[in-house]
């Protein structure tokens, strides 16, 4: 296993790197010199973007060196590159650095004034060719104080990950006390600032005491990183025009906001300024990061907004199906993405590229609600969990799914994206996040088969088991899979994430569920596997 700590120990100066030395609590990061370690990301076959953060004794930029090698040791570095720390950008530094060797492992470190010295981090540019494996890392929802981070720690551990994919969620908002509660709380997982993260210096703050985590700090320098934001890196169920947990009364603009949000996200993440953008893994696969959440996203429709105030709830729920939800010019990616998209898939399928994966936020499979699960609650349910379990039994019952803010609310443009994906015979891949559940769905389009979708979990987030918890899961799970059929699997209540290797004959995708994340205990106690043949787009269990 690659260790950072261990090969560049001796190199350290004071505090740079504290936060991964110590490893039994959130570690406050240094005021000054290298505070939140380093990452790589935005791989190619022959660049790579490196990122550091280095803090100055005066408020003034202060110019860094990158040293990138073909040995831990950093002897003969091949490549060196000037990179700028300006308080402008929190103090956050990027570099892209071009001319590197397709698939080979390099490391690298960056140097700072008075001989400071980051730790030495690892990443691997992507193959050409003909390549024969490749492992990716699926994260998604990971929320500091629900609990520690086990998910990255096991990645790391485990070691056999080729690219750490983040959908989404990689920071909450809400203040300390909103979600989790006081009560759910973990002792030790603190997030500044304590308010919801408004402004700029919000959400700067939260970023950096995310990443002050010693399991985050750690994968980001152990592997390359392809990262995509949803919702919570700016406000809930947030869209085109704002946010659930937007108020403009009290908050301002969500223009303001949302600027503040993108400039903390760029700053923070290893990551380009390109919303969406694509990655050849040689002629293995292909993929497409996509923006699902703001780029092109119409504002998500409201089944309790259809209700409000209804008489007849069926019918109530038969015009909002109808005249709504069916309405064929609804938008999720957006006019521009959506044919950047097509047309890539279209040129990847003629350069005989095997497989095509699309790294974005929410679930693209059909999930509606069991038509009978207020079966599954007990005697004398909350009141609240009643209602809901009630409506979208409602809903489902004229067709309608349960959650509007996944791409099940946008059917119009799911149907144009698979439609596309079959034209150009595509072995099609969705990699999703956001529910905080586990999920294997195969896809389909006018009956035909159009791919598969591997769903992963969240890292820390709770899921379905948070608010039935009167529900085994199991029965849960058995009532999800009866009332949807292109529902293969489904675990609802474990956290972790998802290992999906890829070859020219088969994707397999591995759900890795961690020990409970109220403790630092980055192992598994379950596994889940689906594999898809090259050519099927049907999900085999096992």
């Amino acid at each position: 296993m690659f260790d950072p700590l261990r090969i560049d120990r001796r190199t350290l100066v004071a505090g740079a790197g504290a936060a991964l030395l110590l490893p039994r609590r959130l570690a406050a990061a240094p005021l000054i010199g290298f505070t939140h370690g380093v990452a790589s990301g935005e791989p190619g076959a022959r660049s790579m973007l490196f990122w550091t953060r280095f803090v100055g004794a005066f408020e003034k930029p202060q110019e860094l060196e990158l040293e990138v090698a073909t040995n831990p040791r950093m002897t003969r570095p091949v490549a060196r590159a000037r990179a700028l720390a300006d308080p402008a950008n929190d103090w956050c530094a990027k570099v892209t650095v071009a001319n590197l060797a397709p698939a080979t492992t390099y490391y690298y470190r960056f140097r700072g004034p008075g001989n400071a010295r980051s730790i030495i981090g690892r990443t691997r540019t992507l193959p050409e060719g003909d390549a024969k494996l490749f492992r990716i890392g699926l994260f998604s929802c990971s929320n500091l104080p629900f609990g520690w981070f086990n998910a990255y720690g096991q990645a790391v551990a485990a070691d056999d990950i080729d690219l750490f994919v983040h959908v989404g969620d990689y920071i909450y908002e809400y203040a300390r006390g909103t979600y989790p509660d006081a009560r759910a709380a973990v002792p030790g997982r603190v997030i500044e600032p304590a308010g919801e993260t408004v402004t700029l210096s919000d959400y700067r703050a939260r970023y950096a005491s995310y990443r002050a985590d010693p399991d985050l700090q750690a994968i980001h320098a152990q592997v390359p990183a392809v990262t995509t934001w949803d919702d919570h890196e700016i406000a809930n169920d947030g869209w085109t025009g704002g946010a659930e947990n937007h108020q403009g009364a009290s908050e301002g603009p969500w223009a303001a906001r949302l600027a503040a949000a993108r400039k903390a996200y760029r700053e923070w993440m290893p990551v380009s300024d390109q919303a969406y953008e694509r990655y050849e893994i040689g002629r293995l696969a292909t993929l497409h990061r996509l923006d699902t959440r703001i780029e092109g996203r119409d504002q998500p429709l409201s089944v309790a907004g259809a209700l409000r105030g209804a008489t007849d709830m069926r019918a109530a729920l038969l015009k909002f199906r109808d005249e709504q939800w069916l309405a064929g010019n609804r938008q999720l990616l957006g006019a521009q993405q959506e044919a950047w998209l097509f047309a890539g898939m279209e040129a990847a399928a003629r350069r005989g590229t095997r497989w095509q994966l699309l790294a974005q936020q929410v679930i693209m499979g059909n999930v509606k609600a069991p038509a009978d699960a207020a079966a599954l609650l007990p005697p004398d349910p909350d009141g609240r969990v009643k209602a809901l379990v009630e409506a979208g039994a409602a809903a489902a019952r004229v067709g309608l799914p349960l959650n509007m803010d996944a791409w099940d609310g946008y059917p119009a443009a799911r149907a144009r994206l698979l439609a596309a994906a079959q034209k150009s015979a595509v072995n099609l891949i969705v990699l999703a996040g956001d529910s905080h559940n586990a999920w294997a769905f195969d896809l389909e389009n006018d009956g035909r088969p159009a791919g598969v979708e591997f769903a992963t979990q969240s890292v820390s987030s709770p899921g379905f088991e948070s608010y039935l918890s009167a529900v085994a899961p199991a029965d849960l799970a058995k009532a999800l899979i009866s009332a949807n059929p292109l529902l293969k699997w489904c675990e609802t209540s474990q956290r972790g994430y998802t290992h999906v290797t890829l070859t020219p004959r088969e994707a397999v995708a591995e759900w890795r569920f961690t020990a409970p994340v109220s403790s630092r205990a980055p192992k598994l106690v379950l596994r889940s596997r689906a594999r898809v043949l090259a050519g099927s787009n049907r999900l085999q269990l096992g």
